[in-house]
């Protein structure tokens, strides 16, 4: 989402409370200028992507053998 930096100014509150959600890019004169988003995100998104991969018949111990030996 886009937005001027005097609309940010005006409902800070509500941009920050939006990019918990999504990225809000701040313009000023037409040229992106700063962004707002959540430092979190990407590691929200990275562990629910890990969720379901290691499968019901295999223990953490056997696949932390079967890691480190890879290496």
């Amino acid at each position: 989402m886009f937005v001027t930096a005097a609309e940010l100014q005006k409902n800070l509150t509500k941009y920050i409370i939006l990019s918990e959600t999504e990225q809000i890019l701040v313009t000023e004169n037409g040229r992106v200028v700063a962004m707002l988003s959540n430092p979190n995100q990407n590691r929200i998104e990275t562990a629910k992507s890990l969720f379901g991969i290691l499968s019901s018949d295999v223990s953490l111990e056997e696949s932390k053998d079967e890691r480190l030996s890879a290496i």
